[in-house]
C-alpha cells in the first residue's frame, strides 16, 4: 500500500501581510499549540485539531491593527497546504468524510472529500457580528481557503443553532472529524480510492 509514511507537513508563508508557520501530524498524539493573534481563531484552530486527532502547531504574525482577515484568510491557505502535503497522492485514505456535531441547541454538519476538486458549500446563516473580536464571516474565508489549498469539497450545514459561538463550535468539531475520517487510511485499499484509477 503506497501510503506516505511520515503523513506529516510543515509550511511556512510570509507576505508583506503575514507572517505563517504550520506544522501538522495526521496520526497525531495531541499535540496541539495554536497562536494566531486571533483568539476565537485558537479557539477553533484547537477544536479542529482535538477533534481530528492532528498534532498542529501554528505561529501567525499579521497585520491585525487593519483587521484579522489577512492572518485568518493565509491560515487557512496553509493549514490546506500542509494537508494536501501531508496525504501526498492521497493513497490508501478512505477519502470521505462526514460527522453531525451537537453543541447545546445547536447541530452542525460537515462533509468532505479530498478529491483534488475544491469546493465550498457554506450554508450556515449569521448575521455580520463579531465573537469576541472575531468576525463572523472570517469562518467562511478560512473554510474557503482550506478547501483551495487541500484540494477538498467540503459541504458545511447549520442544521439548527441560535448561539454565534455554538454554531462556530459545531462546525469546526464537525470538520475535524470529518477530515479525521476522510484521511484514515484504509487497510484494504491499494492506491487512490476512485473509480477512474486517479484523483
Amino acid at each position: 500500500m503506497a501510503v506516505q509514511s511520515s503523513r506529516t507537513a510543515e509550511i511556512v508563508r510570509a507576505t508583506k501581510e503575514t507572517d505563517i508557520q504550520v506544522s501538522l501530524g495526521l496520526d497525531g498524539a495531541g499535540k496541539i499549540d495554536v497562536q494566531t493573534g486571533v483568539g476565537f481563531m485558537d479557539h477553533m484552530l484547537t477544536l479542529l485539531a482535538v477533534h481530528g486527532f492532528f498534532d498542529l502547531h501554528i505561529r501567525a504574525a499579521g497585520d491585525l491593527d487593519i483587521d484579522d482577515h489577512h492572518t485568518v484568510e493565509d491560515v487557512g491557505i496553509c493549514l490546506g497546504q500542509a494537508f494536501a502535503d501531508a496525504l501526498g497522492d492521497k493513497s490508501g485514505i478512505c477519502r470521505y468524510g462526514h460527522a453531525y456535531v451537537p453543541m447545546d441547541e445547536t447541530l452542525a454538519r460537515v462533509c468532505v472529500d479530498f478529491s483534488n476538486r475544491p469546493y465550498l458549500y457554506y450554508n450556515v446563516p449569521l448575521e455580520d457580528r463579531k465573537v469576541g473580536t472575531f468576525d463572523t464571516p472570517l469562518a467562511k474565508e478560512f473554510l474557503r481557503a482550506l478547501s483551495l489549498h487541500a484540494g477538498l469539497t467540503l459541504h458545511v450545514d447549520l442544521l439548527h443553532g441560535e448561539n454565534t459561538h455554538h454554531i462556530l463550535e459545531a462546525v469546526f468539531k464537525a470538520l475535524g472529524r470529518a477530515m479525521a475520517e476522510a484521511t484514515t487510511v484504509h487497510d484494504q485499499l491499494t492506491g487512490q480510492l476512485s473509480s477512474k484509477g486517479t484523483l
